[in-house]
């Protein structure tokens, strides 16, 4: 069993919370927010304080069950990495991107673990081995990336999509041979589950993390979203000079650690960036990523994806 940490404390999915949230109610505006997310940033940095409305946080432990949450519109928006949001899209058409941001890791808060006494010392030594991740991950699209850049096929490895708190097990048991993962996760598996960094997400990836909101959230709660969006961008900003203060306030929230907070604040953070043809562009690399895996099957209009709509509000 696992002991007691920040990892089992996310097995327990917050979606009870996110059912009795009231998206329709029109001076509520229903966050979603991975642990040590969105809602640590934002009251680390205090932007919150004199919002017209009341938010409702649901915490979940990864992209997947957020948007999932999202979608059915029991959250109005939430925080989430690119692969994951398209891979929503292309599922259910129900989300749109209204906030972009760019990590300042540029791709290494992403990674494929293997263990320090592994041989592999590259993609291309793991054919035929066992993987875990989460399907639709950033975790998801690193792997598939990898392995096209090896010149290997997602058969050629045996991939388990897991929770990160299972994943996490079967690493540190030996029942997989590599993980790809994301933020703390590889910071606390290098700690304490001898994994060494085989390869991560910079070059591969491009940084991007959306805020995803619901169809109907945006007609209906447009005035909400925008400000939070502004406060939002703000805290993103404030985040630059004050790392430390928003470490802090992730190892407060999630139990980990100062040490594995500092990492995932050096990583993890995001700067704001306009929802614009660049954006596009980069993410239909990622849809195509995915749609030539046999990911996803459907072939969704990628620019009904954004609604650049709130650009002025959170730039």
């Amino acid at each position: 069993m696992l002991r007691r940490s920040f990892l089992q404390a996310s097995l327990a999915l917050p979606l009870a919370a996110a059912a009795c949230a009231r998206p329709s109610d029109p001076t509520v505006l229903n966050v979603a927010s991975q642990k040590g997310g969105t809602k640590s940033l934002m009251t680390s940095a205090g932007v919150l304080a004199g919002a017209p409305y009341r938010i409702e946080w649901s915490e979940f432990p990864a992209a997947q069950h957020l948007l999932e949450a999202v979608s059915a519109g029991a959250a109005d928006l939430g925080g989430v990495g690119d692969a994951p949001f398209l891979f929503a899209f292309a599922s259910s058409g129900r989300v749109r991107a209204v906030h972009a941001s760019r990590s300042l890791g540029r791709g290494a808060s992403t990674a494929i673990l293997v263990k320090k006494i592994s041989p592999a010392r590259s993609i291309a030594d793991l054919r035929g081995k066992r993987f875990a991740t989460g399907r639709g991950s950033i975790g998801h699209y690193l792997l598939l990336y990898r392995l096209r850049e090896a010149g290997l096929k997602p058969e050629d490895v045996t991939i388990s999509f897991l929770t990160p708190a299972d994943a996490k097990a079967a690493f540190s048991t030996g029942a997989i041979d590599a993980w790809s993962t994301w933020n703390s996760y590889i910071y606390l598996a290098a700690r304490d589950d001898d994994a060494r960094v085989l390869t991560d997400g910079r070059g591969a990836l491009s940084g991007i993390g959306f805020q995803a909101a619901n169809i109907n959230s945006i007609e209906t709660k447009r005035p909400l979203i925008a400000d939070f969006l502004m406060r939002l961008s703000r805290a993103q900003r404030w985040s630059i000079n004050h790392k430390d203060a928003y470490a802090a306030a992730l190892a407060k929230e999630t139990g980990m650690d100062k040490d594995i907070a500092l990492q995932t604040a050096e990583t993890g953070r995001g700067q704001p960036a306009p929802i614009d043809e660049s954006v596009i562009a980069e993410e239909s690399q990622v849809l195509a990523t995915f749609r030539d895996a046999g990911v996803i099957a459907s072939a969704p209009d990628i620019r009904q994806a954004f609604d650049a709509s709130f650009n002025s509000a959170a730039i």
